[in-house]
């Protein structure tokens, strides 16, 4: 799809129960279509019993309790089998994904279903705001989450850390970025687009690496920080996959 032609933007969050993205699992989850003036057409959310507890440290980020998980969320299976499916119907539309610092998001979500046997979110292509701004401005002070970020571009975020809020104020930056990066970097369809940043998110987190060397920063166990490369998906450890098929 051309980039000047896209109507609609699918825009995705979640909050979990930590950041390992092969262990942990996913709490809430919010999907919306968004168009251009920014206006939710559709909206989709979850309340999801993970199975296992939430730590005090997660509840306190995202005001969702292991009580209140059990309480009054959906089962995971049910919860990831209807997240994985909205993603799917919404690329099967045409519609690209929209998520801050997506390779989390997608991962997390990626590894959910595989633990339940749900067939993972193979073929999409998704626009991260994150990666995109790094790369469009990289030499900008100050810190990148998405508080940070959205205010750079006049948006100011309340109730962060709530997958819906994250959700549509990632879909906010990416349309302020989409057709001025694209231009800028001559690229003129969505696929373009995605490719290229696989390639700016492995150059990102090389450059990373390689500042945390030069400064001497280490990880507490005092071994090198090693910064994740792929992107939107990291690969499933001892599964050899071939990045060549995976994001069309």
């Amino acid at each position: 799809m051309l980039i000047n032609q896209v109507d609609y933007l699918g825009v995705f969050d979640t909050e979990t129960t930590g950041v390992d993205v092969e262990n942990d699992r996913i709490v809430t989850a919010y999907i919306g279509v968004m168009n251009r003036a920014g206006d939710l057409v559709e909206t989709f959310e979850w309340l999801i019993d993970p199975g296992i507890p939430i730590p005090d440290g997660a509840a306190a980020v995202h005001g969702v309790s292991t009580e209140k998980a059990q309480a009054d969320g959906i089962a995971a299976l049910d919860g990831v089998t209807s997240i994985v499916s909205k993603l799917r119907e919404l690329v099967s539309r045409g519609i690209p994904i929209v998520a801050f610092n997506g390779r989390y998001d997608m991962t997390i979500t990626d590894r959910e279903a595989r633990r339940h046997g749900i067939d993972p979110l193979l073929n999409f292509h998704l626009i991260d705001p994150f990666v995109i701004d790094k790369q469009v401005d990289p030499y900008r002070k100050g810190k990148r989450k998405l508080t940070d970020v959205a205010r750079h571009y006049g948006f100011e975020l309340e109730n962060a850390h709530t997958a819906d809020a994250d959700a549509i104020m990632a879909g906010r930056v990416a349309w302020k970025l989409l057709d001025d990066t694209a231009a800028k970097a001559g690229l003129s369809t969505v696929g373009e687009l995605h490719t290229v940043q696989v390639s700016w998110a492995r150059e990102q987190a090389v450059g990373l690496e390689s500042y945390f060397r030069r400064v001497g920063k280490l990880n507490d166990d005092g071994t090198p920080i090693v910064i994740e490369k792929e992107w939107p998906v990291t690969f499933v450890p001892n599964e050899v996959i071939d990045e060549e098929l995976m994001f069309v």
